[in-house]
């Protein structure tokens, strides 16, 4: 789109998603950038490190900076989750805070809300999942958060049905400062390609293990080197904490790594729209959480 220059009529900004973990934020921002720039599952605190998707409205470019989920923190990358997500906030030109609202006002959501009222912040408030609720809970807990006097709107969404996202999107789109856009056009996210594609396997990982593994393991590309084929070979270490948990990662056979390793092949072939040639490898990497090198990697403060 050639806009010949002008930049009089156009706007640009960042919004900070933040929320409890699993309340929808990740599956709100790739529902409105059009594409999957932050990975999704059912298990909490998923997202590790603050992730932007830009999204294109009219002429106002919105580039949300999804965070981790804010929890009580109770080791050192903890600290450094929860601190992002802040983090992103103080950055931000605008802030979602995005709820569960089967959930509710609950320990977690009053801690977000004390922290945002001490930082006489405002906000918008998103109130997902509304079609697991009944009406009355809705308006109840509408009611419930509005008296803080922080929010200065409030959405009712399903981010997982598309319901009433798009009003958020037009509402964040004017509100964005009038300025040039930061980032190319065609550009939807800030993530590498690499890191990207560690976050696709784990995504898949977590799908795959039922045992709760979202703090023991991790996954990093090693290689990444273009085949004949015109697609890319890539080459990918799972790292975890202990012999029993590479064990649960391998599966009988070696069967469930194959599993994770298909489904990511898959989507990565999608995204990048190239055949993928993808390898695994499970290895034991004792005390990786305590590795300041592994929160470079993901952009966290390791002394938070």
């Amino acid at each position: 789109m050639n806009r010949g220059g002008q930049t009089e009529w156009m706007r640009s900004g960042f919004v900070a998603v933040i929320g409890a973990p699993n309340a929808g934020k990740s599956t709100l921002v790739n529902l409105l950038v059009g594409a999957k720039v932050s990975i999704v599952t059912h298990k909490v605190q998923t997202t590790r490190t603050r992730v932007m998707g830009i999204a294109i409205k009219d002429d106002a470019q919105v580039v949300f900076v999804d965070t981790p989920g804010i929890f009580k923190p109770k080791r050192r990358l903890d600290r450094a989750m929860v601190g992002a997500a802040w983090l992103g906030v103080e950055e931000a030109d605008q802030t979602v805070l995005v709820v569960d609202a089967a959930v509710g006002l609950n320990d977690e959501n009053q801690a977000i809300l004390d922290r945002l009222v001490d930082r006489k912040a405002k906000a918008i408030l998103v109130l997902n999942k509304i079609d697991l609720v009944k009406r009355e809970k809705l308006l109840s807990l509408a009611a419930a958060f509005a008296d803080t006097g922080i929010f200065t709107e409030t959405f009712m969404i399903s981010a997982k049905k598309g319901d009433g996202a798009w009003d958020l999107l037009d509402k964040l789109a004017a509100s964005m400062p009038k300025g040039p856009w930061l980032f190319p056009e065609d550009q939807l996210s800030d993530m590498p390609q690499m890191l990207l594609a560690a976050e696709i396997t784990r995504e898949k990982l977590f799908l795959n293990v039922h045992q709760e593994l979202p703090y023991a393991a991790t996954v990093e590309t090693e290689l990444w080197e273009p085949t004949k084929d015109g697609g890319v070979k890539i080459e990918q270490t799972i790292y975890v904490a202990r012999d029993s948990q590479k064990a649960i990662v391998l599966g009988k056979g070696g069967q469930r790594v194959k599993t994770i390793g298909s489904a990511a092949r898959e989507e990565l072939a999608d995204i990048l729209e190239c055949p993928v040639h993808l390898y695994l490898f499970v290895k034991v990497r004792e005390g990786w959480q305590d590795d300041p090198a592994r929160y470079r990697v993901w952009n966290l403060d390791y002394n938070v």
